[in-house]
């Protein structure tokens, strides 16, 4: 007989949680709030909620996924801390190597680990996420944010925010060629949605998508046999990168609103 699949600990919170939460207040589990309020990121407050460090409603938290809410009373080492947050978005201009993941079996780096160094003093106790992800040697744009929400909004395949990238190829890219990217590519996966491309340059192609799929860019123009050798993404929704590479800023809540359409009333 097949063993049970594990249910995660996260989702065995989630169901016990029985806390009535006061209307127009948010609930969540307790490391998670703490780094979207930006008193210290998930990982540092699960040390800190099991070494006895976090006291919420006057009692001592020992569970990192105990369920609390935005007007919970939180202390940590002594020092009372709001989970009140606002969503928050950063610009990254990734360099190329470095992965869009929590760990790089090659050694040779993470963006999380890349963006931390340039983050400055009062943005560093936040929990981080990357919107979406790029290639290990693909460069550009990269979107993080102490938002799930936004993730989710920027990312799902019905929201259609547009990601425009530049692609060196081999060869040059006929009008056919293009006319096929802006009709949609039969990909082994299924149908890509129509593009926006023109030539750039002899051998550079301008790409915008309205989805995210695993290689998109990269199987899109091979499928019209012009492989990718470089692949840079200059914009996503109305944001386009406008910082150096391996620097970051912090978004206005206009520029989330107007440039991502994530507005908050739909928070």
């Amino acid at each position: 007989m097949a063993r049970k699949p594990k249910t995660p600990r996260w989702l065995e919170a989630a169901r016990r949680r029985t806390m009535p939460v006061p209307e127009g207040s948010r609930a969540d589990w307790l490391a998670r709030a703490l780094g979207r309020a930006g008193v210290m990121p998930r990982a540092e407050a699960e040390r800190a909620i099991r070494e006895g460090r976090v006291e919420v409603d006057g009692r001592v938290a020992h569970d990192p996924f105990a369920q609390v809410h935005e007007g919970s009373a939180v202390r940590v080492d002594g020092q009372p801390r709001t989970l009140e947050a606002r969503t928050l978005a950063l610009m990254f201009h990734k360099p190329a190597g470095v992965v869009v993941h929590g760990s790089d079996p090659e050694g040779i780096g993470t963006v999380f680990e890349r963006l931390r160094p340039v983050l400055p003093p009062e943005l560093l106790g936040y929990e981080w996420y990357a919107v979406g992800r790029l290639d290990r040697d693909t460069t550009g744009l990269l979107l993080f944010t102490n938002e799930e929400r936004l993730v989710a909004h920027a990312t799902s395949p019905e929201t259609h925010v547009p990601k425009r990238y530049v692609a060196e190829v081999e060869g040059r890219p006929s009008e056919v060629a293009l006319q096929t990217l802006r009709e949609g590519v039969l990909l082994e996966d299924g149908p890509a949605r129509p593009a926006v491309a023109r030539l750039l340059a002899p051998s550079r192609v301008e790409l915008v998508l309205t989805e995210g799929r695993h290689h998109q860019v990269k199987r899109m123009l091979a499928a019209v046999g012009h492989p990718v050798r470089t692949l840079h993404r200059e914009a996503v929704g109305e944001l386009v990168l406008d910082v150096p590479e391996g620097s970051c800023r912090l978004l206005t809540d206009a520029e989330v609103e107007r440039g991502l359409g994530f507005a908050e009333g739909r928070r």
